[in-house]
């Protein structure tokens, strides 16, 4: 048997808007992808007072390992003095939020707030555009 090793890697986009950053997080937020995340949202959650807006839009799957990531970076953000919002649309991920009992923990919208919605989304050299622990997007 010939087993061809991977490297998994979740996706996720940061900007900053008016002090607010914004990360979008896409594909399945799993066992295998929370390492990963906690490498890229622990930084963005160090200073005081983070605002952070995660948006969850673009997630087809999350486990619980997914959900400990949402709340490790709740708990950093909170003890912070900081804000955490969560977009989602997802009917799916809102009712696992809510059969975990997490329903109440967090802020969450359907969109992103009209301000940062409204901000032109980066590309080109200067875009943030990471793929894993800190790494540009091959």
């Amino acid at each position: 048997m010939n087993e061809t090793p991977f490297r998994y890697a979740p996706g996720s986009r940061a900007r900053v808007i008016d002090g607010t950053t914004v990360v979008e997080l896409s594909g399945e937020i799993d066992i295998l992808a929370a390492p990963h995340l906690w490498t890229r949202l622990d930084p963005l959650t160090a200073g005081p007072c983070p605002d952070l807006v995660l948006d969850l839009r673009p997630v087809s799957f999350i486990d619980c390992s997914g959900l400990a990531v949402l709340c490790r970076t709740r708990n950093r953000v909170l003890d912070r003095g900081g804000r955490l919002r969560l977009v989602i649309s997802s009917p799916r991920i809102l009712r696992i939020l809510r059969c975990t009992g997490l329903g109440h923990a967090f802020e969450v919208t359907p969109d992103l707030p009209a301000h940062l919605a409204r901000a032109r989304v980066p590309h080109g050299p200067g875009a943030c555009r990471c793929r894993g622990p800190g790494g540009p997007a091959a």
